[in-house]
């Protein structure tokens, strides 16, 4: 289980942040495909380390929940922690009542495709 810790996302040249950084390009590639050339290459980084620090400001700092983190980041806005739009996201991402932050994301992420999918149902009828 990689770890990113905040001294990496405060050193950008740390090779553990870029490794992961590369893999999270090639993902947000493979699965956001038209936000990714949308944006460039460059603000893609930039948003992948805007998301590694909101995610960390949550205790989220385990690669796999910090990469479903950035996931909701391109899937329903950059900052959805915060949008008034979305309470939802800022109750769980601040309860504190989860043993762990990766069961915090787990929540977060089921209850966002939930949410995606209800809208979706509602847009075919």
């Amino acid at each position: 289980m990689v770890v990113i810790r905040k001294e990496q996302m405060d050193q950008m040249g740390d090779e553990e942040y870029r490794k992961f950084e590369e893999k999270m390009v090639a993902h947000l590639n493979e699965f956001f495909p038209d936000q990714c050339e949308e944006l460039g290459e460059e603000e893609v980084r930039k948003a992948i380390a805007y998301g590694v620090n909101r995610a960390a400001s949550y205790g989220i700092e385990i690669e796999r929940d910090v990469c479903n983190y950035i996931d909701l980041m391109f899937a329903i806005g950059k900052d959805y922690d915060t949008d008034p739009d979305e309470p939802w996201a800022g109750q769980i991402l601040n309860d504190e009542s989860f043993e762990t932050p990766t069961e915090k994301v787990n929540t977060l992420y089921d209850e966002a495709l939930r949410r995606i999918d209800e809208v979706a149902r509602r847009e075919e009828g």
